[in-house]
């Protein structure tokens, strides 16, 4: 028997689910180049505009000149640089907890945190369309593992109760294919009456979402008591890379002696962590890009409702548009980019069979110009498919 990869691939062409990488051949911005093409992009994760700021792009050529360039080992050994430390520090202060650890990714944040707290005879609950990286991580413990309901705390509360061990409930706190928010102050409760410990990854809340950029747990004015393990991502809001988990001193070293993907794992290039202490200080001292962003967010959801236009349940910068069939959300994805502007179509298996859409993101660096030039061509090419079947 061997592997038939030829026709796996055939299958996926044939689904209109097949994955090509573009090939981006600028900075990030609105305006980008891919392909060899023009576009104006509404489909990156930079929603401060910071991924190309001048003052972060020289924190890194300064961190480059003065810490080098490779990490050089674990940060176990000797790779645990002033850099990364004192962003660690900044990153608790922020948050609002006693400590942070930094990571390479998200991904990796979110595998240490689960694996190293729960395991064989835990229970892990997450949310059904938690990102991938958690569901893998729950998967990965060895611990009990079931989803509830989306959003649904009676539904978590019904597994709570069959819950055994140590229980660690898990979820998103924007939900990266939806943008909605996660009901935090109902799951805390849930999670709490239960003795349950609560995690969220705020990949897309963290630097968008809270009155000073301290992501969804700002916004609902929850603290370490109701959510004792906070992921949050630098490559998003941040522009740069990374990740870290805060929460309690004994949180933090737990992952410190026990969290493999931690231990095993050569730190980030130290001048990525000079970068990210620029993008903080820039979230915490321009507030008039979050104003913005919010500014562009509603005249984005206004435009498109009238246009007919089927929005999901989004304050976020996350701003999907539903459509339904992949093949429709192929086609509308590549009317857009005739006229100039990127916009993926997400389809399955990465969102539900008949959810296929178009995930629009809007970042600060937008102007309002461009995103009524986005609505314009969503008018325009719309008008240019078939009706829906009934």
């Amino acid at each position: 028997m061997t592997f038939d990869l030829a026709a796996r691939l055939a299958a996926r062409r044939a689904e209109h689910l097949f994955r090509q990488r573009p090939l981006l051949e600028s900075p990030q911005g609105p305006q980008v180049r891919v392909d060899g093409q023009p576009l104006l992009a509404f489909c990156s994760n930079d929603y401060l505009g910071l991924a190309s700021h001048p003052e972060v792009v020289r924190a890194l050529l300064d961190g480059a000149e003065r810490w080098g360039v490779g990490g050089g080992a674990s940060h176990l050994v000797i790779g645990h640089s002033q850099p990364h430390h004192v962003l660690e520090e900044a990153l608790a202060e922020f948050t609002g907890r006693p400590r942070a650890l930094l990571f390479s990714t998200g991904y990796m944040a979110n595998l240490a945190a689960v694996t190293a707290l729960v395991g064989q005879g835990d229970t892990v609950l997450e949310d059904r369309l938690n990102h991938a990286s958690l569901l893998d991580a729950g998967l990965l413990s060895a611990a009990r593992f079931s989803r509830y309901r989306h959003n649904d705390a009676a539904s978590l509360a019904s597994r709570l109760d069959k819950a055994s061990g140590n229980t660690l409930v898990v979820t998103d706190g924007v939900f990266s294919m939806d943008g909605d928010l996660a009901d935090l102050p109902a799951l805390a409760a849930t999670a709490k009456a239960r003795g349950a410990w609560l995690m969220v990854d705020d990949a897309h809340g963290f630097g968008a979402l809270g009155a000073s950029g301290g992501g969804i747990v700002e916004h609902f004015g929850l603290g370490l008591e109701e959510v004792p393990v906070l992921v949050g991502t630098l490559g998003k809001a941040f522009g740069t890379a990374g990740a870290f988990v805060a929460g309690s001193a004994e949180l933090i070293e737990t992952l410190v002696q026990f969290a493999r993907p931690y231990i095993y794992t050569t730190s980030q290039p130290p001048a990525v962590a000079c970068a990210s202490l620029k993008s903080l200080e820039l979230l915490r001292t321009e507030g008039w890009r979050r104003e913005h962003l919010a500014a562009l967010i509603a005249r984005f959801r206004a435009g498109a409702a009238e246009l007919g236009l089927t929005l999901m349940d989004s304050p976020t910068p996350i701003q999907p548009l539903l459509i339904g069939d992949s093949a429709r959300a192929v086609e509308l994805s590549r009317l857009l980019r005739e006229r100039g502007i990127l916009v993926g179509a997400i389809r399955p298996p990465t969102v539900p069979a008949g959810t296929a859409r178009l995930r629009v993101t809007l970042s600060a660096a937008h102007s309002v110009a461009q995103v009524e030039r986005l609505l314009d061509a969503l008018g325009e090419c719309q008008a240019l498919l078939p009706p829906v079947e009934q």
